[in-house]
């Protein structure tokens, strides 16, 4: 069976790759493999690729449910010099509660980079230049052309209790 290459994620998964990055929360493995922790803690992506970057297995939500390539596969490609952004790109988007945001706004993702533009400008950082590098990780995507690995089944969350249940 050929390979099938990865659909191009939404905007807001490059947003959220590049906030991983800037957090801290990718982990390399090794030549292959690597572990990205979501931004609440509950879960641990695995992800594998090839030496090119060109093929690529995930076992997030988006990846397994969905056919686009995920944040934990975009964080991995940027941690491993695939891409290179600038490094004030990915502070500016540390910190940021994607999962609780995500959840808020429904999944409308329009409304949660609106939310996290404001908090990037609040803390001093520039919302354009976010965006316009967010843009540039799509077209890197879009060039690199990545090919489907072997589909892995997305973690269950562990039972730590989420950071809105303790108010």
């Amino acid at each position: 069976m050929p390979a099938t290459p990865w659909q191009l994620p939404p905007l807001i998964k490059v947003y959220e790759a590049l906030g991983a990055v800037g957090d801290g929360r990718v982990s390399i493995e090794d030549a292959r493999r690597a572990v990205v922790t979501s931004s609440d803690g509950s879960k641990n992506y695995e992800v594998e690729m090839s030496e090119d970057g060109r093929e690529i297995s995930s076992n997030d939500n988006a990846s397994y449910w969905q056919g686009y390539l995920g944040y934990p596969a975009i964080a991995v490609l940027l941690e491993r010099g695939f891409y290179r952004a600038p490094a004030n790109v990915s502070d500016a988007l540390a910190g940021v509660a994607w999962k609780d945001l995500n959840t808020k706004f429904k999944n409308d993702y329009a409304k949660t980079i609106a939310e996290v533009e404001k908090h990037v400008e609040q803390s001093g950082h520039d919302p354009d230049a976010v965006r316009s590098e967010a843009d540039a990780v799509l077209t890197f995507l879009r060039q690199l052309g990545p090919m489907r690995g072997k589909r892995g089944r997305p973690p269950a969350a562990s039972k730590r209790p989420s950071k809105l249940s303790k108010r």
